[in-house]
This record gives structure tokens, C-alpha cells and sequence, in this order.
């Protein structure tokens, strides 16, 4: 009978001391939140404000400066015939250009819908 009181005051004292870490915990986790919102709220308070409607940068008289339409892919460079093959750093860096034909792609007749994916009723 002896062991078994004085197991259960072992383990009651145990789980008040883990009761009061994790109170201990929660408190210190609180106070990290709300000293990191406090310190956000002072930066924030002395970043200049934004600008007004009339600072706001406006569109040209003339319109757009530059606008391009539609792309179309670099070639891939391929490896001569018995050449070794190509290593990312002999590949140019932009995977696109300026396409010389900058009209709108039209919708075309007999053709199935966007991407001309054909589909039903394509000549």
C-alpha cells in the first residue's frame, strides 16, 4: 500500500510540473507573438506611406512604349553527328523570342477551338 501512495504522488507531482512547463511554454510562445507583431508594427509605421493617386506613375501620351504580342521558341542546338552532347552551360539562357510576325493569331475556319486542337468537324 505504501508503494502505491507514494506512486501516485510521484506521478501527480510530475504531471503539475509538465502542467506548469507547458503553461510556462504557452506563456513565453505568447509573448514571442506579440513582441514579433509589435516589432512589424514598428517597421511598418516608419516605411514612408504609399503614394497618393496623383503621384501614381501614368501611361504615355503616345501610348504603350513596347508590347510584343507573340513568341515563338529558340531552336534547340544539337550535337554534331558523333559530337558529344550538349551540357546546360553551352545552351543559351532565354527559352523564347520575338516572333517576326507580330499579328494576332485569327480563329480559322475548320479549325476545332482554342490551340487548334482539330476535334470534331475538322477539315
Amino acid at each position: 500500500m505504501d508503494n502505491f501512495a507514494s506512486a501516485l504522488l510521484a506521478a501527480s507531482g510530475r504531471s503539475a510540473l509538465a502542467t506548469v512547463a507547458f503553461i510556462v511554454v504557452g506563456l513565453v510562445l505568447v509573448g514571442g507573438l506579440v513582441w514579433a507583431f509589435r516589432l512589424g508594427h514598428k517597421i511598418r509605421q516608419s516605411e514612408p506611406a504609399p503614394p497618393a493617386p496623383h503621384e501614381q506613375p501614368r501611361m504615355p501620351a503616345s501610348g504603350r512604349t513596347h508590347e510584343s504580342r507573340t513568341r515563338e521558341p529558340n531552336e534547340m542546338p544539337r550535337a554534331t553527328d558523333g559530337g558529344e552532347r550538349l551540357t546546360p552551360h553551352e545552351l543559351r539562357t532565354t527559352g523564347s523570342r520575338e516572333s517576326a510576325d507580330q499579328s494576332r493569331p485569327r480563329w480559322q475556319e475548320g479549325s476545332g477551338g482554342s490551340f487548334r486542337s482539330g476535334g470534331p468537324g475538322a477539315g
